[in-house]
C-alpha cells in the first residue's frame, strides 16, 4: 500500500482545525489548564475517549456535541499534556497566547513528523482500520499512561508516556480524517 498524497494536506487541515479551537479556548480561558496535573489531563482524555466508545457501542448520543469535537479534545489535551512535561518546573501558571501557540505548533509538529515516519513504515494501514478500532487504541494508550503516572514514570522497557501522548494525537487525527474532517 503507498502513501496517500493527500495526508499531509488532510493532516494538516485537522491540525488547523484543532489549533483555532486550543487558540479560541486561550482566548476566553488563558491558560488555566496550566493547574492541573498530567494525570488529571490524562484522565480528561480518558473521559473524551471513554465518550466515543459509548457512543460507538450505544448508536446513540444524548448531548449534541458529537464525536468530532472529542477527538479534537484529545488532540488538543493531548498536546496539552506535552507542554505540561515540559513546563512541569514552571511554577508560573500564565502563558501569553503567543508562548501557547509556540508551544503547540511544536509539539504538533513533532506529532506529524512522527506521524510521517510511521506512515511510511505502516503503509497507511489506518486508513484500512474501523473508527472503533482507533477508539480502542486510544483507549489502550490511555491505560498505559496511568499505569506509567501510577508508577511515577518509571518502566522497565516500554516506551514513556510522551511516545503515548503522540500516539494518540495520531490516532484521533487519523479518526478525524476518516470521518471526512
Amino acid at each position: 500500500m503507498n502513501e496517500n498524497p493527500n495526508t499531509r494536506q488532510q493532516f494538516d487541515e485537522v491540525i488547523r482545525m484543532c489549533r483555532e479551537v486550543y487558540l479560541a479556548k486561550m482566548q476566553d480561558y488563558g491558560s488555566s489548564w496550566r493547574i492541573l496535573r498530567n494525570p488529571s489531563l490524562t484522565d480528561q482524555i480518558f473521559i473524551k475517549a471513554s465518550r466515543i466508545r459509548s457512543i460507538e457501542e450505544k448508536g446513540i448520543q444524548k448531548i449534541e456535541e458529537g464525536i468530532r469535537s472529542e477527538y479534537i479534545g484529545i488532540v488538543n489535551y493531548s498536546v496539552i499534556s506535552l507542554i505540561q512535561l515540559e513546563l512541569l518546573k514552571n511554577e508560573n501558571l500564565n502563558l501569553n497566547k503567543e508562548e501557547a501557540e509556540h508551544l503547540y505548533n511544536k509539539y504538533i509538529h513533532a506529532a506529524q513528523d512522527l506521524m510521517l515516519k510511521k506512515n511510511h513504515d505502516y503503509g497507511e494501514a489506518w486508513r484500512e482500520m474501523r473508527l472503533s478500532s482507533l477508539t480502542d487504541i486510544i483507549m489502550m494508550k490511555l491505560m498505559r499512561i496511568k499505569q506509567i503516572e501510577d508508577n511515577q514514570g518509571k518502566t522497565f522497557v516500554s516506551e514513556g508516556v510522551e511516545s503515548n501522548y503522540y500516539d494518540i494525537i495520531n490516532y484521533s487525527i487519523f479518526a478525524l480524517i476518516r470521518m471526512g474532517i
